[in-house]
């Protein structure tokens, strides 16, 4: 068996290592439990990624940005799981990470409810607990569509593989170069327990050390609204329960400061239904803050020279197509206003 040359790169330390053909990222930290990825020439890699000669590995720890990152996306794998052992008829859409989180969307015949969250995060303890390996495997095209015939989300992202977007997250099952599956194995007996199309990388297990299920919402598929409309589930996952409980206890306070819960309490402004999801009205107390901030800015822009200009409230909705606002927000922020004229005016709010 020959040999290979591996440079191990630890900021600010590179070591060099001779190790024999077929040696894994996992093989170069041994006992590093913190250690859940490897950067391998630029690139995010399993730990079971086989090395090659001239290869610079970088380890990827749970707590930094990358292996949140991948912390999380695992999690929305095992979250996935777990919809569908509960929800067989579950279809399965996307799952990225996200800032302080992920989610996953599903096309199932009802929304969720809380019961349902509780329900899903206790199948998710079990499923952790069995603790099954992550096992990535490359496909062709057409070996993807016969395994998931039966998912037709899935099946519409293989047809954009590497020309998939960040913007609506599939670029975190279909955005490299290979079609790859990830299958869920029995550590023991190597039995498929599950299996999902993703680019990758994951953990190298399904032992999530912290996390919890946020929340559920509506959600069109791949953010059209001309496509489907799924429901979303949120979670949030860290390397630590402390961790966890942390950022829990910082949504606490952070909503004890909520603008919309301290201006209704202290009599600032509301926000009635009849007007519009984000459209204050400002109350007598809430209207002398404003006036003083109003009169602070604008002195502010005086004695630098500013010059001040006024546009319409209202203009006509070609201006609104041009800009490419329309066709996105026509219904939710920019309702057409027919006047007497005939003609159609679109608010700009």
């Amino acid at each position: 068996m020959s040999d290979v040359r591996v440079i191990i790169s630890r900021e600010p330390d590179r070591e060099e290592r001779v190790v024999t053909t077929g040696t894994t990222a996992a093989e170069l930290f041994p006992g590093d439990r913190a250690v859940i990825a490897a950067r391998v020439g630029g690139e995010l890699r399993d730990l079971a990624h086989v090395l090659a000669d001239g290869d610079v590995v970088e380890p990827v720890a749970v707590d930094s940005a990358d292996g949140l990152s991948i912390l999380r996306h695992s999690t929305a794998h095992v979250m996935a799981q777990a919809v569908q052992e509960i929800f067989p008829e579950a279809k399965l859409g996307i799952g990225p990470p996200i800032k302080d989180g992920f989610y996953y969307d599903f096309d199932v015949a009802r929304p969720f409810t809380p019961e349902d969250l509780k329900a899903i995060e206790k199948k998710m303890t079990e499923i952790i607990k069995r603790g099954q390996r992550f096992s990535r495997r490359v496909v062709t095209d057409e070996a993807a569509r016969e395994e998931l015939a039966q998912e037709p989300y899935k099946l519409e992202l293989i047809g954009l593989k590497g020309g998939a977007s960040s913007d609506d997250g599939a670029d975190v099952e279909v955005g490299g170069a290979e079609l790859t599956i990830y299958d869920n194995l029995d550590p023991k007996s190597g039995e498929l327990c599950w299996r999902d199309l993703c680019r990758g990388p994951h953990l190298p297990s399904t032992r999530i050390p912290a996390f919890k299920l946020m929340r559920n919402a509506a959600a069109y598929w791949r953010g059209s609204e001309k496509n489907p409309m799924l429901q979303r589930i949120y979670g949030t996952a860290w390397a630590t329960k402390d961790d966890l409980k942390a950022h829990l206890d910082f949504l606490e306070e952070a909503a004890k400061r909520d603008h919309r819960k301290l201006g209704a309490e202290l009599d600032l402004f509301s926000i009635p239904d009849e007007i519009g999801s984000g459209l204050a009205v400002f109350h007598p107390r809430g209207g002398i803050i404003r006036r003083a901030m109003e009169d602070y800015s604008r002195r502010r822009h005086e004695q630098e020279n500013y010059e001040f200009v006024y546009t319409p409230h209202a203009t006509k909705g070609t201006l609104f197509e041009k800009s490419g606002h329309l066709d996105w927000y026509a219904d939710g922020m920019y309702p057409p206003m027919q006047l007497d004229e005939g003609w159609t005016t679109t608010s700009s709010r």
